[in-house]
């Protein structure tokens, strides 16, 4: 296991790097930087000129790259040209933001969607399993902006919750339970928009695993020795269908921070998202790298948690 983790470790730090690295030379090459954008088309040749060397744009990109990576690998990924401030730092305070948005996301899909699977899987026939199967279909052919946008016109519309943000502006001085439940409060629109179309994928994924189970010989012969159906599905046939989304749960991680990319800008969530966003846009590329890098890392992450999942599911893989 220690070997396993080792390895792992390793391709983590080689997908951090590549990634990050990816991203600084291909916002370096892309037409235009960060003094363009900065001082917009009206600027004199001169002035874009000396911003430039200021911030040391007019060197080759192979040395930038060199500088840049000499400190990454000792984890200084430079200063924000946009923010003026360490990318470590903004980097750092806005993946906390992202990882909670996901990990409630996550746990709410995961308590929706596999149950719902599981029931959908085990009924051939019914209105329930048919109605579980249209919403999923529903919500898998919506885009993450619609139901984002969704979600925010529901809360516009009903006053129940904030249609942005992550606090609000009266709490800024209150105790710590006051913030908490102001979290609270500004969490379910965007978990929901984030939560609702990975619920329906594992939900689909469960259910086909539930079904493909259901002909396996142990069924026929567990339900010959009396085991009552609700517990031969919701625990021997559970440990056999669940394997299969296991496998793929560091996916389905990945496709959670792909769509909070998008659900962070609709809803204005403070998270790496929208850093990203303003970091493109501002064509900051030495921030662009830093937030590939923390993408890179949850999705590291993602894809131990599911190796670390399957295993807990399959007894034959651990004892390689």
């Amino acid at each position: 296991m220690l070997r396993y983790l080792a390895r792992r470790l390793a391709f983590a730090l080689l997908l951090v790097l590549v990634v990050s690295s990816g991203a600084l030379l291909l916002t370096r090459l892309a037409p235009g930087d960060f003094a363009t954008e900065l001082f917009g088309a009206g600027a004199t040749p001169q002035t874009i000129a000396a911003d430039r060397a200021r911030y040391g744009l007019d060197r080759p990109v192979l040395e930038q790259y060199g500088r840049w990576l000499w400190r990454a690998v000792r984890l200084d990924f430079g200063t924000s040209l946009l923010y003026r401030q360490p990318v470590g730092g903004l980097v750092r305070q806005r993946a906390v933001n992202t990882a909670l948005l996901a990990v409630a996301a996550l746990l709410l899909a995961t308590f929706v969607g596999l149950p719902l699977g599981v029931v959908a899987g085990s009924r051939r026939a019914g209105l329930l399993p048919a109605c579980i199967r249209g919403a999923s279909l529903v919500l898998l052919s919506l885009p993450s902006m619609l139901t984002a946008l969704l979600f925010v016109l529901i809360a516009a519309r009903t006053g129940w919750f904030p249609i942005g943000g992550m606090t609000s502006i009266d709490v800024a001085g209150a105790g710590w339970a006051a913030r908490a439940r102001d979290l609270l409060w500004h969490l379910p629109v965007p978990v929901l928009a984030l939560a609702l179309p990975i619920a329906a994928t594992l939900e689909r994924l469960q259910a086909q695993a539930t079904a493909e189970a259901l002909a396996e010989p142990f069924v026929v012969a567990a339900l010959a020795r009396g085991v009552p159906w609700r517990r031969l599905i919701w625990r021997d046939l559970l440990r056999v269908a669940i394997r299969p989304v296991a496998s793929i749960y560091g996916l389905v991680l990945a496709g959670l921070l792909s769509g909070s990319f998008v659900v962070e800008i609709v809803t204005s969530w403070p998270g790496l998202g929208r850093l990203m966003y303003d970091a493109l846009k501002a064509r900051d590329l030495y921030l662009v790298a830093g937030c590939a890098a923390a993408g890179s890392i949850f999705l590291a992450v993602g894809s131990v948690l599911s190796d670390l999942a399957l295993a807990a599911a399959d007894p034959r893989l651990r004892g390689e």
